[in-house]
């Protein structure tokens, strides 16, 4: 009971960490128009990037551990019990969210590379 109950808190994790990440990213650009130079990219969002991540990537798996272990154990299917339909119906949104995270990730890093164009004011 206490894995399924964690698949929801890794989700929620997750989208939050991911949520946080786009806030950085925001000042991020504001501080660089301000300073109208390139700064580098806060450490913190690829930590948090990163994080979210691997977040939903725990969620998925102790989700599919738990329905391997209830198959096993117990002989029942995930959503024949409250915490096992809990877990495989939020799982579903780590499932969703790990192809945006990694295509996040990927303007992250694509972005901190070449640099942000600055507003026509510097």
């Amino acid at each position: 009971m206490t894995a399924a109950l964690l698949v929801p808190l890794l989700v929620v994790a997750g989208v939050a960490t991911s949520l946080h990440t786009q806030e950085i990213q925001s000042e991020w650009a504001d501080r660089q128009e301000e300073a109208c130079r390139h700064l580098p990219l806060p450490v913190t969002e690829y930590a948090a990037r990163w994080a979210g991540l691997a977040l939903g990537v725990a969620a998925v798996a102790v989700c599919v551990l738990l329905a391997r272990w209830l198959r096993g154990r117990y002989g029942l299917r995930l959503g024949d019990t409250w915490p096992g339909l809990l877990a495989g119906t939020t799982v579903w949104f780590s499932v969703l969210a790990i192809p945006l995270e990694l295509i996040q990730l990927y303007a992250v890093h694509s972005a901190a590379a070449s640099g942000i164009t600055l507003g026509d004011g510097c």
